[in-house]
């Protein structure tokens, strides 16, 4: 018999809050930074005036979480036989928006809560993308052990040694398979008693729900071999599929963008984008095979706790760094505040400035020529030394992230002017090498002109059906570029370009 699926304690972070609705789901921490800038940085002019006839959240973002809930639930351990696809529901990102839109700390409206099943997070201060509250409900699951069938009698044992579980069993709950989320940013909001200024509140509803008392979240077994009839034998990426079913979204409304900062200037007509020339068709005696090109490179250095910059700075980009998690124990020596002495600890650094906490995480150096001295201080855990002698020194950032169109170029978000800056880490949508036919020129190293999502798709960097994050790193131009045909995009090429700069793209493993 279904009970009603339970509300317990949610996950809770310095300044992050999750709550879970009468259906099971969970917390998980991805340390993506500041997708919701583009929510957080919006004047109060901007919130007032927004209509309230738009999408509840931007394509880029439900793009995000989808993803993300669909590789997560494809990973469940022990596998899942009867994992269903989840896709994006409209009705459900309309009830979303509007419970969002009362800013109240908790589930509703009451009237629905038997219909669908909902998880909540919220924060305020540090930006967050809203894949972190997504990772973070997925999180639970360190504190949750399945139940295997020969527990389940005649029901299965909620498991949960930490303080809630449930957002992540609604996460992975195997009929879920429809979703729709609404990001609202709440004024003067009352979370557990304490007033958030401007709060950040994410609203997701599932259906079917989850979450009842003595089931389990999913059937153990091979994945797909116990598939519902309806998905016709159908699977891909170990969940239930069919092909050509339920559309992720309609088609955004022209006036609708992706973009999170003001639209930049258009370029002039005589840019825009000609005719391309197809693929070569390949002759019955050739290898297709060649074609296909797989790139793992990385731009972003993985670091040890106690790497000094100095020892990662020579011969190399100095820019993009990954530090593990734990480091707050062993976090190498840090010299100065604001900024740091070449011989500090990256991630030291990183955790003192508050840039990085104990989970790890991606930040952004960037050096600064030589400073008169370093002061000391203690922040975030970490005690600085001061030294009173001039050295070089480096200062330390977030690493953005944007979801980026097809279409994106370079221009948008990488800046080619001293003092040098970093360009965003990308996220591409899925499906760029047939969405559209924007250019990509070069290979390997490409023209500023060309589209980052196609470029990566053609370098192999990532997937044209799963798109994915990426690396830019912007390059002075290059006297030609080489076109070539890979992974199903041809690419043009350029004899000594008239003007504008290059860039190459890596991987985000």
């Amino acid at each position: 018999m279904k009970g009603v699926p339970q509300d317990w304690l949610r996950g809770f972070g310095l300044l992050f809050f999750a709550r879970t609705v009468l259906s099971m789901v969970i917390p998980n921490s991805t340390h993506l930074e500041a997708i919701l800038e583009k929510y957080m940085n919006k004047n109060d002019e901007w919130w007032v005036s927004k209509q309230r006839g738009k999408r509840a959240i931007t394509e880029g973002d439900m793009h995000l979480i989808l993803d993300l809930h669909n590789k997560l639930r494809g990973q469940v351990y022990p596998q899942a036989s009867n994992m269903e696809y989840m896709v994006w529901d409209t009705e459900l990102e309309r009830s979303a928006e509007h419970w969002a839109h009362t800013c109240l700390w908790e589930h509703g409206p009451q009237h629905m809560l038997t219909q669908i099943g909902q998880n909540l997070g919220a924060h305020w201060g540090r930006d967050r993308p809203p894949t972190f509250h997504v990772q973070a409900w997925y999180d639970e699951v360190r504190d949750y052990s399945y139940p295997y069938p020969q527990e389940c009698n005649p029901h299965c044992p909620f498991r949960c040694s930490g303080p809630v579980c449930t957002h992540y069993t609604q996460m992975v709950w195997a009929t879920s398979s429809h979703i729709g989320c609404a990001i609202n940013v709440c004024y003067n909001m009352n979370v557990w008693g304490m007033i958030w200024t401007k709060a950040v509140y994410l609203v997701c509803n599932y259906s079917p729900p989850g979450n009842w008392w003595g089931h389990a979240p999913y059937k153990h077994g091979r994945p797909c071999s116990a598939c519902p009839p309806s998905y016709g034998g159908g699977c891909r990426d170990n969940l239930c599929y069919k092909e050509n079913g339920v559309q992720r979204r309609p088609a955004p409304e022209l006036e609708e963008t992706n973009y999170i900062e003001p639209e930049p200037q258009p370029e002039p007509r005589a840019q825009e984008p000609r005719a391309r020339p197809l693929p070569p068709t390949p002759s019955s005696n050739d290898n297709v095979e060649r074609n296909e090109v797989v790139s793992t490179e990385q731009m972003c250095q993985q670091m040890d706790c106690e790497t000094k910059l100095r020892d990662r700075c020579k011969g190399t980009t100095c820019n993009r760094y990954e530090c593990p998690p734990g480091c707050l124990s062993s976090p190498g020596k840090v010299i100065g505040t604001g900024y740091y002495d070449m011989q500090s600890s990256v991630c030291g650094a990183g955790l003192h400035a508050g840039i990085i906490d104990d989970g790890g995480g991606w930040l952004d150096v960037t050096r600064q020529g030589r400073k008169p001295h370093f002061t000391k201080s203690y922040k975030n855990g970490i005690q600085s030394v001061a030294m009173n002698r001039s050295a070089n020194a480096f200062n330390i950032f977030t690493v953005p992230v944007k979801a980026v169109t097809c279409e994106t170029t370079v221009a948008r978000f990488c800046p080619y002017k001293k003092p040098a800056r970093h360009c965003p880490r990308m996220y591409c949508p899925r499906n760029c090498l047939h969405e559209t036919r924007a250019r990509v020129i070069g290979t390997q190293w490409y023209s500023d002109k060309s589209s980052i999502c196609r470029a990566a798709i053609h370098a192999g960097v990532i997937q044209n059906d799963s798109g994915g994050y990426l690396d830019v790193q912007p390059v002075d131009k290059r006297r030609q570029y080489s076109g070539s045909y890979q992974n199903g995009i041809s690419s043009e090429s350029l004899q000594n370009p008239s003007g504008g700069k290059a860039f190459r793209v890596f991987a985000v493993i």
